[in-house]
């Protein structure tokens, strides 16, 4: 289930995808999209990502898109819906939360998924930030401890853009996070460039990636590193806006993203993107991205 080890002499190739869009069925539609992108690994979503509901899924399609992904050594990943707030002030709201989430892990496992992307979330209703951080604790560290099987997911936190009041969005941010949930066996990370870009890190300036990811390593530890959104940003750096553009096509531009794989923490992750274009931009983005990879 875990990623290779990072070797500072040989790392692991990094499988190279995107999101694929599974309306109308996981296999049916989801493994389509795979093969049209030539993808070598997929995000998906199992729930509606802007509702609360927690649908069962189809096991048919589940065992279909298993046996696909296994088929095609194609890595999975769920990402989460997107209204998941554990540091919301909203009892409500933070009862969905774990009620999505645990939906989320669950229909993850079902599916083959190595790991489960969910936003770092924001402290509401102008409360401290150590008061959010210690809700985290107490929503989060009883999902990690429900991961026993093998076959079970990593949470994987995304850090947001630094939008509001958000709980995480700099790598060095990532500490306090780690740290409310005693770093947990079963707790990763999913860097979005976009995100990262938005809220300081500036990879564009020289060396700028790789004091970013070694940031990441400080905040969390090696190996913690597990899958990447591979996005540029139509703003500046420490624009504190998500705003995604096509690889090269913003303020990030294509060599940050060739030293994400020089970097020995990014050994083995996967990269996902998530850019606009439909699927002419994403097929131009994916093969952008490997020809990076392979020099």
């Amino acid at each position: 289930m875990t990623n290779p080890s990072p070797s500072a002499t040989s790392a692991p190739r990094n499988p190279i995808g995107g999101h694929v869009p599974v309306a109308g069925g996981l296999a049916a539609v989801g493994l389509s999209h795979a093969r049209d992108l030539a993808a070598e690994t997929v995000q998906v979503f199992v729930a509606n990502p802007r509702g609360w509901a927690t649908p069962p899924g189809d096991p048919r399609q589940d065992e279909q898109f298993l046996a696909g992904c296994a088929a095609a050594s194609l890595p999975v990943y769920v990402h989460a819906p997107y209204l998941i707030n554990f540091g919301s002030s909203n009892a409500e709201t933070a009862e969905r939360s774990v009620r999505s989430m645990r939906h989320s892990l669950r229909r993850g496992r079902a599916i083959g998924a190595r790991g489960v992307v969910v936003h770092t979330g924001s402290a509401t209703g102008g409360r401290p930030r150590d008061v959010a951080l210690a809700q985290v604790r107490e929503l989060v560290l009883p999902l990690l401890e429900e991961l026993t099987d093998p076959a079970d997911p990593w949470l994987l936190l995304e850090p947001t853009a630094g939008q509001g009041t958000s709980l995480c969005s700099t790598a060095q941010e990532l500490a306090p996070y780690f740290d409310a949930l005693d770093h947990h066996p079963m707790l990763g990370v999913c860097l979005d460039t976009c995100h990262a870009f938005a809220a300081g890190h500036d990879m564009a300036a020289p060396g700028g990636t790789k004091k970013m990811l070694d940031e990441v390593v400080d905040a969390t530890g090696t190996g913690r590193l597990k899958l990447i959104h591979a996005n540029d940003s139509k703003d500046v750096a420490g624009a504190r806006k998500d705003r995604h553009a096509n690889i090269g096509a913003g303020h990030i531009g294509t060599e940050p993203f060739a030293e994400l794989f020089r970097h020995p923490e990014t050994a083995g992750a996967p990269l996902v993107i998530e850019t606009p274009g439909g699927p002419d931009g994403h097929r131009a983005d994916i093969r952008l991205l490997k020809s990076l990879r392979d020099g």
